[in-house]
């Protein structure tokens, strides 16, 4: 894919100068979230849509694929399997050990099913928040990714997101441009919230506790809407 993979976005300066092919810039927030919503709309059609649900077994940014937009595709399904062929726990134990987050899932010989995709989409989701690898050395003890966002709702949430986050727009001037800023704000912190949100009920511990991918994919766009509108509004007023 032209823009390489997702983990390239978050962590650049994990990625070697030899093989950076392109100059790597932070994304937005607008282009993270349109990102979350394609991951979670190609799972929903894996999960929900295909003549057999399809795990992939594998979600993780090294295998986000960004396209010439931005528009996220998954790749590597190595791991993949059709839910029948992995419904019994012979084969649950050897796909945890070999999977990324599935290894917290299922490493334990949990039954293999549609919710490990999520609850490693949860986790997904987190990370393109926070800038945070859930391998990150301040995990440790009974401390994780989910537990790290979980304990920052709602009002610790502008502490533990990427900084970039908070300052995607250009500060503007003026009484009426002062308000629109602080509506702009306002809008975006009501999205953080709900992207974290919305991580931390994907990798809930027990899968029977986790988002619908479907539900997901609607939060998300609602999200997105949300965080379009006062753009929108500024447009117009503009355009009048």
């Amino acid at each position: 894919m032209p823009n390489g993979s997702l983990l390239k976005w978050l962590h650049p300066d994990a990625i070697p100068q030899r093989d950076r092919e392109i100059e790597i810039q932070k994304l937005t927030l607008l282009q993270r979230i349109s990102i979350a919503i394609d991951v979670a709309s190609a799972l929903d059609y894996l999960h929900q849509h295909c003549q057999e649900p399809i795990l992939h077994c594998d979600l993780k940014p090294s295998n986000i694929l960004l396209d010439n937009d931005l528009s996220a595709h998954i790749g590597d399904f190595g791991l993949s399997r059709f839910y029948q062929a992995v419904s019994n726990p012979t084969v649950s134990s050897s796909i945890g050990v070999r999977g990324n987050n599935w290894l917290s899932e299922y490493g334990l010989g949990s039954e293999v099913s549609t919710n490990g995709d999520v609850y490693s989409y949860g986790i997904l989701l987190l990370e393109m928040v926070t800038t945070k690898k859930p391998t990150d050395v301040m995990f440790e003890g009974g401390l994780n990714l989910h537990n790290f966002a979980r304990m920052a709702l709602p009002d610790h949430v502008m502490d533990i997101v990427d900084p970039m986050l908070l300052n995607d727009d250009k500060v503007l001037v003026g009484t009426d441009n002062h308000r629109r800023s602080q509506t702009r704000t306002n809008s975006t912190l009501e999205c953080l919230i709900s992207m974290v949100r919305i991580g931390v009920a994907c990798s809930m511990e027990s899968p029977q506790d986790r988002m619908n991918i479907t539900n997901v994919v609607h939060e998300l766009q609602s999200v997105k809407n949300i965080l379009l509108e006062p753009k929108t509004m500024f447009n117009k007023q503009t355009d009048n």
